[in-house]
């Protein structure tokens, strides 16, 4: 173990050969996020579609948000302990019969476990972000980690316009079955592109831990998720979040006592980690709350006064732009973390995402208008995604990067799980009337946005209690698998 621990990290990846490893594993990551877009063009109409009621069918899009956070920290542990391309190629397969059985079904029940499916896919973008550490020359690593770390919201984007494409011109199926295919194609590419890694921690899966988590998750983010629902004075509600908390506080006894953590606390305590952490939860939030204002705002009447009246696909392809400039700063990312350490990056991600929310306040009334404050927004959630897995990557051991990358991006998830409950309450709470019907108002758009800026501004805060930038000899670039893990050596 420790032989391959020690290994250089351009042993098993030769430079020419690193692109394509770059390539495919930003292009899974790309394919998994399209599930968080892929429904949204059907949510309407997926009452008549699935034979169900409207409360019902949200379990579509709660199935995956569940599944995915149940997962993530899963698949991360996984990944260290049994290799990372193996728990890779065991998501995309399930990403592939996910999308498969929702392509087969037609009513409500088979379609819940086919999202289910897709969500436990969600930790691909860690395993990736892990493979890159262990396999990448240190020179490509910045770069790269970057990349896949904003395919998060590059698929997310770009999913949007194709998928209300497909389901405006052909059958819904089509939809889960381009899917399938486009995952069965990333499967196929991993297996022969894909190199596994020998850095491995070995010893005995923490089967309690991932029970303890994956039940305080499914209680807290059902009852994120369905509060609004419910009512947030519901017991149900309230039950949930006690109960969340209960089996958090008796995780967390269990984690600190068992040899072989699922998720290491003591790690996660370092102040790297765990402000790098509270980050990405406040950038998650920061994200998806431009993602659910922007195409309420467009699909409006225009009769309203300050709604653009247009159709989903146009939503997509203004929301187009959002991902592609995301995609774009990874490698801005890369050379500012060079140059100035990942920490200043973050801050400057921060910075702009702010700006972008506090200009839409002000410019909400063109298409050009809301491209414009996106792409704004999505520049700085390029710069700070980029630069989170260089901040936790150099402040774990090569052997939990995985599990460590998982954790950071089941944050991520927490915080789109807020923003979303966050914002439905304002937008339903002020509202206006536009004939029989009740709308949000224009000042709840600007409220949210308002928070949005704000949350940005706390992940500012966040950011300034990060160390200093650290010598180049520990620097987020160094070549990762010549640290040792302590954990292995002992």
């Amino acid at each position: 173990m420790s032989d391959a621990l020690a290994r250089p990290a351009t042993g098993s990846t030769a430079a020419p050969r690193a692109n394509p490893v770059v390539v495919v594993l930003a292009l899974a990551g790309i394919v998994v996020s399209l599930m968080q877009t892929l429904v949204i063009p059907l949510i309407p109409e997926l009452p008549s579609l699935l034979h169900a009621s409207t409360s019902d069918t949200t379990w579509a899009v709660t199935a995956t948000l569940l599944a995915g956070a149940v997962s993530t920290p899963v698949m991360g542990r996984l990944g260290d302990m049994y290799g990372k391309r193996r728990m890779l190629l065991v998501s995309l397969v399930l990403l592939v019969a996910g999308s498969s059985v929702a392509a087969l079904s037609g009513s409500l029940a088979p379609m819940v476990v086919g999202r289910a499916l897709q969500g436990m896919a969600a930790g691909v973008i860690p395993l990736g972000i892990s493979i890159m550490r262990d396999e990448l020359p240190p020179d490509r690593l910045a770069a790269a980690t970057a990349l896949m770390s904003a395919s998060l919201g590059v698929g997310g984007a770009l999913g949007l316009p194709a998928a209300a494409f497909l389901a405006e011109r052909a059958d819904w199926h089509v939809l889960f079955w381009t899917s399938a295919a486009l995952g069965a194609v990333v499967t196929v590419l991993v297996l022969r592109l894909v190199p596994e890694s020998a850095v491995r921690t070995g010893g005995r899966f923490d089967l309690v831990g991932a029970v303890g988590l994956s039940a305080a998750l499914v209680c807290l983010l059902l009852a994120i998720s369905k509060g609004g629902d419910w009512g947030w004075t519901d017991g149900r509600t309230d039950g949930l979040f006690g109960a969340a908390a209960l089996v958090l506080v008796v995780w967390g006894w269990w984690e600190l006592r068992v040899p072989r953590p699922l998720v290491d606390l003591r790690t996660t305590a370092r102040r790297q980690v765990l402000f790098t952490n509270l980050a990405s939860m406040v950038f998650g939030f920061s994200m998806f709350a431009m993602a659910l204002l922007l195409p309420q705002l467009l699909q409006m009447p225009k009769a309203t006064g300050y709604g653009l009246g247009q159709s989903m696909l146009a939503v997509g392809l203004v929301m187009a732009p959002n991902g592609l400039v995301m995609m774009a700063m990874a490698p801005l990312s890369a050379r500012l973390s060079r140059s100035r350490g990942p920490k200043v990056t973050l801050m400057v991600g921060a910075v702009v995402v702010a700006a972008g929310y506090g200009l839409n306040i002000v410019l909400m009334s063109a298409v050009w208008q809301l491209v414009l404050v996106s792409s704004i927004v999505g520049a700085g959630i390029g710069l700070a995604y980029g630069a989170m897995p260089a901040l936790v990557m150099a402040a774990v051991p090569v052997s939990e990067t995985a599990a460590a990358n998982s954790l950071n991006t089941l944050m991520r998830s927490i915080g789109t799980s807020v923003s979303s409950a966050v914002a439905g309450v304002v937008l339903a709470q002020m509202v206006t009337a536009f004939g029989p019907a009740v709308l949000p108002s224009q000042n709840a758009f600007r409220v949210v946005m308002a928070i949005g800026a704000g949350a940005a501004l706390i992940a500012l805060g966040f950011a300034s209690f990060l160390p200093a930038r650290r010598p180049p000899s520990t620097a987020p670039t160094a070549p990762a698998s010549a640290r040792t893990s302590p954990a292995v050596q002992g």
